[in-house]
């Protein structure tokens, strides 16, 4: 009786506490995992801010040293059928759309040439003006994106684009950065003549553009 009667309480004090410890390790692994998510996150995000500052004062301040004018860019839409070609940058990671700075001496149509053959490798014809843009607030300049076909060359990454990828027109990235998205538009062929438009880039830009470089650093963390 005496055995019988200590061994069921031995035996109750060996089996309930087991099973509350495999359950607590089962739930201390479902909240670990979630928590290792956030936590990592949070790490990244913290070992960005320098980053971030220094885009976001460069982009804010850095037009107003000396010797420094309206910057003149020109960007290409560069559609085929059903389709347009999008480029990523190392620095503020985010799609948009490919082209760069006017150089001195050449028109908005040459630069446009010349900068989508070295970001994408394609040799494109220029069919349109789309419209120009001045943009004032974060990164000030003047763009002029034009409506370009491809006409030679193959798609090709570069050094300031290492990711290159023609997109569906219905299936654009939410990763586009937004101030793309109305010259993307104006470029379709069922838009009217150029549009002249003036764009203010402030805060909400730059938080914007810090959002979408974090979720796609993140997206490339967790692929790896």
């Amino acid at each position: 009786m005496g055995r019988d009667q200590y061994g069921d309480r031995g035996g109750r004090r060996s089996g309930a506490p087991s099973r509350t410890r495999r359950d607590g390790r089962s739930g201390d692994r479902r909240v670990s995992a979630r928590q290792d998510r956030r936590v990592s996150r949070l790490l990244r995000f913290a070992t960005l801010l320098p980053h971030y500052a220094e885009t976001a004062f460069k982009g804010f301040f850095g037009h107003r040293l000396p010797g420094q004018g309206e910057r003149q860019v020109a960007q290409a839409a560069i559609l085929e059928g059903d389709r347009v070609v999008l480029t990523l940058r190392p620095e503020l990671r985010g799609w948009e759309l490919p082209g760069g700075r006017i150089d001195p001496g050449e028109t908005p149509e040459e630069a446009v040439i010349r900068e989508v053959q070295e970001e994408t490798g394609l040799e494109v014809a220029v069919e349109r003006l789309a419209g120009r843009y001045r943009r004032l607030g974060f990164l000030p300049h003047m763009a002029w994106v034009y409506r370009c076909r491809p006409v030679g060359g193959r798609l090709a990454t570069s050094p300031e684009t290492p990711r290159v990828q023609w997109f569906a027109l219905d299936d654009i990235p939410g990763t586009l950065f937004p101030w793309y998205r109305g010259p993307l538009k104006d470029a379709l062929p069922e838009t009217g003549p150029p549009v002249e438009r003036e764009e203010h880039q402030g805060v909400a830009a730059i938080a914007a553009g810090m959002g979408i470089d974090l979720r796609m650093r993140l997206s490339d963390d967790e692929a790896r």
